[in-house]
């Protein structure tokens, strides 16, 4: 196979799947790595991707490249709502306790599941995303089957989510049962990231406090690496995706005990 149409296959992989990885790619072709990063570096060089430790990323997959809220809000929304319900298997039919909401549009989901559950279920919910505090405001905080508390801080714009010392000052004082977290990035080398260095340090502080997190990531996070990491692959307890890990963070999350549930 020339060169050419080698490269023009690895294009098409990184289309649909959102990164290569260098030794996928020298077994799938049965060319040397060393053919394969120099595939890797003229790609590069033609502006068609963006090279990234062991393979490449799209060239739009910048470490600091976030959308806003608004941008998120409606994209993948189903099968963040497939991820959402089954996250909240991992609270069981009889649980009792408190649950930490982090800021996104995925643990947004979370939310609106959990209300629907919370009509049966006593759950008392702490978020420092207030675009979560105000959808649950009307349904938990006038509901006797729930309550709610929020963590303040300075207010980020982009995520409408507190941030700051004062934030993580409030969770570290915290022991949440169960943590439902979001991320931008789940890798096997990098664990879990995030491109802003203030919410990386909010979800570092919400994944150290709680006795068990809950990591829910559509099939477009697995395998990125943000600017920002904010937890190793063993400081998480459940990944919840609607995509399958490559062999390489499979092995990765398997090594360090991570559940990963299917939605």
């Amino acid at each position: 196979m020339y060169a050419t149409e080698r490269q023009q296959i690895i294009t098409t992989l990184l289309t649909d799947e959102g990164r290569v990885a260098v030794v996928e790619l020298a077994r799938r072709f049965d060319v040397t790595t060393e053919t394969i990063r120099r595939d890797l570096a003229a790609l590069d060089g033609a502006g068609i991707l963006r090279r990234v430790h062991g393979g490449a990323v799209p060239r739009d997959r910048a470490s600091t490249l976030e959308p806003s809220l608004t941008e998120r809000q409606d994209h993948q929304a189903s099968a963040k709502s497939a991820i959402a319900r089954r996250a909240l298997d991992v609270l069981g039919e009889d649980f009792r306790g408190s649950v930490y909401l982090d800021a996104g549009t995925t643990t947004a989901a979370v939310a609106t599941q959990l209300v629907r559950r919370a009509s049966e279920t006593p759950v008392d919910v702490v978020t420092h995303a207030l675009t979560l505090a105000h959808d649950l405001a009307a349904d938990l905080v006038a509901s006797p089957v729930g309550s709610l508390t929020v963590i303040g801080g300075r207010v980020r714009g982009l995520t409408a989510a507190a941030v700051g010392a004062e934030t993580v000052r409030a969770i570290e004082g915290l022991r949440p049962d169960v943590a439902f977290v979001g991320t931008n990035g789940v890798s096997s080398e990098f664990g879990l990231s995030t491109p802003d260095p203030d919410e990386a340090a909010v979800k570092r502080a919400i994944v150290h406090a709680a006795r068990r997190v809950v990591v829910v990531a559509d099939a477009e996070k697995l395998g990125r690496e943000l600017l920002v990491g904010f937890a190793d692959l063993a400081d998480i307890d459940v990944l919840v995706t609607d995509g399958v890990p490559d062999a390489t963070l499979a092995a990765a999350l398997a090594d360090a005990g991570v559940e990963v549930w299917q939605a």
